[in-house]
């Protein structure tokens, strides 16, 4: 009888009751439980405690060239690498970190060492010889031009009268 009825025997106001799937019970739960997990960490502290290092990448495009910024703080210009091999480019590099604490009583030493290359599939040809990039304020911008396209002659095409 209590399954044919949407109120409760005894109280006087009907209220219903739904059984929530178990599979979205469950993801519910999962999801809770990585929320409380993950709260109050600094995911830049951990991606750091971790040794991996993902740089931001931002490019714009206009008619004359391709300009591409990366994100590289902590790192110095003598340990990135920028190369371009068919129309692919690679920005790839180490960052390493020490910090190191001395008081009377204590000692505290901390190391972070970790790799990264990011590949950049290039939307438009560009002229190699004319690539420029600059390094300051852990920001690395690269220029490179757009390759000018030659615009073919017209040409007139004889029709056959068949």
């Amino acid at each position: 009888m209590k399954y044919l009825t949407p109120f409760k025997w005894g109280r006087t106001a009907p209220s219903r009751q739904y059984e929530e799937h178990p599979i979205a019970s469950f993801q519910r739960a999962i999801n809770s439980l990585f929320d409380d997990f993950f709260k109050g960490f600094d995911v830049a502290s951990v991606e750091e405690k971790l040794g991996s290092f993902n740089p931001k990448i931002d490019m714009t495009e206009d008619e004359k060239e391709l300009q591409i910024t990366a994100e590289l703080p902590g790192i110095d210009e003598k340990d990135i690498e920028v190369s371009l091999l068919k129309n692919v480019l690679t920005i790839s590099g180490e960052k390493s970190r020490e910090k190191e604490e001395k008081s009377k009583e204590s000692y505290f030493m901390e190391r972070s060492y970790g790799s990264f290359k990011r590949s950049i599939q290039l939307p438009a040809e560009v002229e190699q010889e004319k690539i420029d990039a600059a390094f300051k304020k852990g920001i690395l911008t690269i220029s490179l031009p757009k390759a000018a396209k030659e615009v073919p002659e017209q040409k007139k095409i004889h029709i056959k009268n068949s």
